[in-house]
């Protein structure tokens, strides 16, 4: 039975920063059991900062909270900003590049939120992408730019707001079955892993049960 874990995330999200060692540590004990994949949920004013003073704030908070001997850097960031398309369009863009792993998108991020580059800036962006994952900046671009990039990061958002939750990450634990979880916000291994080994148990059982008694009968 497939299961399949959905991480819904802002690039430059900083909850999203925080929680990449978790993701990386549940793609690691998980590998060759579980599928990974990662959309887009850009955030909106409601879950931006007002101002840079506003932001480092929650840096502190998030910094302490996760136990961090670096404070994030402020100065990429622009208050007058509704939403971060460049960012998050440069890093699904390289999905047609063949990128779809997390090297695009975490070198964006920890540009801006540890090196303090202007990522609201697309060349700058495209840079980074190019950069990390050796694409050609030029054609990177080009797609980033392009109305089916804005298409497709708009529809994830769009799923992300369909499930009724506000904090990202958002981790989606989907079924063939039709069971699903949802962490919203939660950033540690070891609650995601418990529901995982649930679910991986479960579909053991399945197995188990299909080999002795196959389908179901018809109706």
């Amino acid at each position: 039975m497939r299961i399949t874990v959905t991480d819904y995330l802002d690039v430059v999200s900083s909850w999203c920063f925080w929680s990449e060692p978790t993701w990386a540590e549940l793609k690691r004990h998980y590998q060759g059991r579980v599928e990974f994949q990662w959309k887009v949920a850009l955030m909106d004013p409601s879950g931006l900062p007002t101002s840079r003073e506003q932001e480092a704030w929650f840096y502190r908070r998030s910094g302490m909270m996760m136990g961090s001997p670096f404070m994030l850097r402020t100065d990429w960031y622009d208050a007058g900003l509704k939403e971060w398309i460049p960012p998050n369009a440069v890093a699904e863009a390289a999905k047609d590049f063949g990128v779809t792993d997390d090297r695009v998108r975490l070198a964006i991020a920890h540009a801006a939120v540890r090196d303090g580059k202007q990522v609201k800036d697309w060349e700058v962006c495209a840079d980074v992408a190019a950069s990390a994952a050796n694409l050609d900046k030029m054609k990177l671009l080009e797609a980033a730019k392009s109305s089916a990039i804005e298409k497709r990061i708009r529809a994830s958002t769009a799923e992300f707001h369909e499930m009724h939750i506000t904090q990202r990450p958002a981790f989606i634990i989907d079924t063939e079955i039709g069971d699903r979880a949802i962490f919203s916000g939660v950033v540690k291994f070891e609650p995601i892993a418990a529901t995982l080994d649930s679910m991986l148990e479960d579909a053991a059982f399945y197995a188990a049960h299909k080999a002795h008694f196959g389908d179901p009968p018809p109706k």
